[in-house]
């Protein structure tokens, strides 16, 4: 295992420090561009928004000229910048971005949902705080590969139906406590428990 950061796991992929990458980076046609990836997606994850219980913001709009933070790299940057008109600063991981919505630094804090929605529902030290949803641009989670590696991306993509057959996948987002479940992985089960 080797740990990433936003800012730094498609370097360390691409270097050979890391042989896959599985660490919630959603496909996009830019990442598609520099990395190869397995096609059957393990999960499906958009961002939500952090905010104090207390806060005015209610929607995705109401970040316009506000402070929000993320991890350097995301790709919620350019939606809440370009649709939203919020003022955005990445930091090196999700960690320091949540310490500075707790110290009121900024308005929000952008992550994926499979990260804040079990902050919210289910740790008591985030009892004043709440998400805004929906998802911002949900993408499919998949396992990325260095470019070209078609071997390792056919073994991998097995690897990952195998998952959907078995139920892991569900069992797994049950056990952690992720709300709300996600109906991808029920349509992903289905399609593999027939193979």
């Amino acid at each position: 295992m080797v740990p990433v950061q936003p800012s730094n796991r498609v370097q360390l992929l691409q270097q050979g420090k890391a042989d896959i990458l599985i660490a919630g980076m959603e496909w996009t046609g830019e990442r598609n561009e520099i990395l190869s990836f397995a096609p059957t997606p393990f999960y499906q994850v958009g961002g939500v928004a952090i905010v104090a219980q207390g806060s005015s913001i209610k929607r995705w709009e109401d970040l316009c000229g506000k402070k929000v933070y993320l991890s350097q790299g995301s790709n919620y940057a350019k939606p809440l910048t370009t649709e939203y008109g919020a003022t955005v600063k990445g930091f090196k991981g999700s960690s320091e971005s949540l310490l500075a919505l707790r110290g009121n630094n900024c308005a929000a804090a952008v992550h994926d949902s499979i990260l804040l929605n079990p902050l919210v529902n289910g740790n008591p030290e985030w009892n004043g705080y709440r998400i805004i949803s929906p998802e911002l641009i949900p993408g499919n989670s998949v396992v990325w590969t260095r470019k070209g590696e078609q071997d390792t991306v056919a073994a991998i993509d097995k690897i990952v139906q195998g998952w959907h057959k078995s139920d892991w996948l569900i069992a797994t987002e049950k056990k952690l406590n992720i709300l709300p479940a996600s109906s991808v992985l029920v349509a992903l089960h289905d399609k593999f428990k027939k193979s």
